[in-house]
């Protein structure tokens, strides 16, 4: 389908294919993942009327033309509807940190009352985790500074570590790790334990029979769809840092490397 965008947001894995980090030199790379609009038209065989707001994934590296821009098309079964209490520009801010949270904790397979740790809690994916995670039972503790604890309580975070500590030997059934920080935090875990990274290639080596993955965020409606409802239901929570419009999206990425974002950017054409 064809969908009219409305707002897309921008994300740190925006950044690091601009430079990079996933090959394409020398070719033509469209930038953005996250979508929320209408839709515009359908192909033959797509169930979904015209004019009905939604939310979608783009996924892949090096494509021609990702979200960040008026018009993108994608396969149906990637999108699903926009949840009906937010915005546009805040329904773009959640389906690839929404997704990458669920499907995370899918990889980590911590059951109800066990612990998990969460590095990097305050960010988009850290704080979809912990919202989900005490959904389904878990005993969650974060890593994230001082002044992020207010809003993590909020959203279910049961203990607190402050940038900094210590964290092994700490015994934990499972850590998503989305500050990204390798070996220090898979010493966290206790053996037999679960790891899992955001970024694939630069996980740590497993040791201690510690299970250890990365996610490789897939595109998932029926997922995304539960996700949109539970962004209703004031489950998980959107939130947005700033817009741009999109011919500024220039100043919106070196806003970006700035850092110490808390909710998204997001680009509106």
């Amino acid at each position: 389908m064809r969908i009219k965008v409305s707002a897309a947001a921008l994300n740190p894995v925006d950044a690091a294919m601009r430079s990079g980090v996933f090959g394409g030199e020398g070719e033509r790379i469209g930038l953005g993942w996250d979508v929320a609009g209408t839709i515009d038209a359908v192909g033959a065989g797509v169930n979904w009327p015209v004019g009905n707001r939604v939310i979608g994934l783009a996924t892949g590296h090096n494509e021609p033309l990702g979200t960040h821009a008026d018009y993108v098309v994608l396969d149906a079964e990637a999108i699903a509807p926009a949840p009906a209490s937010l915005d546009d520009v805040h329904a773009a801010a959640l389906p690839l940190n929404a997704l990458s949270a669920a499907q995370a904790l899918g990889l980590l397979a911590v059951r109800p009352g066990q612990s998990l740790l969460v590095t990097g809690a305050a960010g988009g994916v850290g704080g979809h985790t912990v919202e989900l995670a005490h959904r389904q039972g878990l005993e969650v503790t974060v890593l994230a500074s001082a002044g992020d604890i207010p809003f993590l309580v909020s959203r279910g975070a049961n203990h607190f570590l402050t940038r900094g500590a210590n964290l092994a030997p700490a015994g934990f059934d499972g850590v998503l790790d989305a500050a990204g920080l390798g070996n220090e935090a898979i010493a966290a875990v206790q053996d037999g334990g679960s790891y899992v990274g955001l970024w694939p290639g630069q996980e740590p080596d497993s040791e201690r029979g510690v299970r250890v993955d990365a996610l490789d965020v897939r595109a998932d409606g029926a997922q995304l769809a539960e996700l949109s409802r539970l962004a209703d239901q004031g489950e998980i929570r959107a939130r947005v840092a700033q817009t741009y419009p999109l011919e500024e999206v220039t100043a919106a990425h070196a806003r970006l490397a700035e850092g110490s974002l808390r909710g998204r950017l997001v680009l509106i054409p």
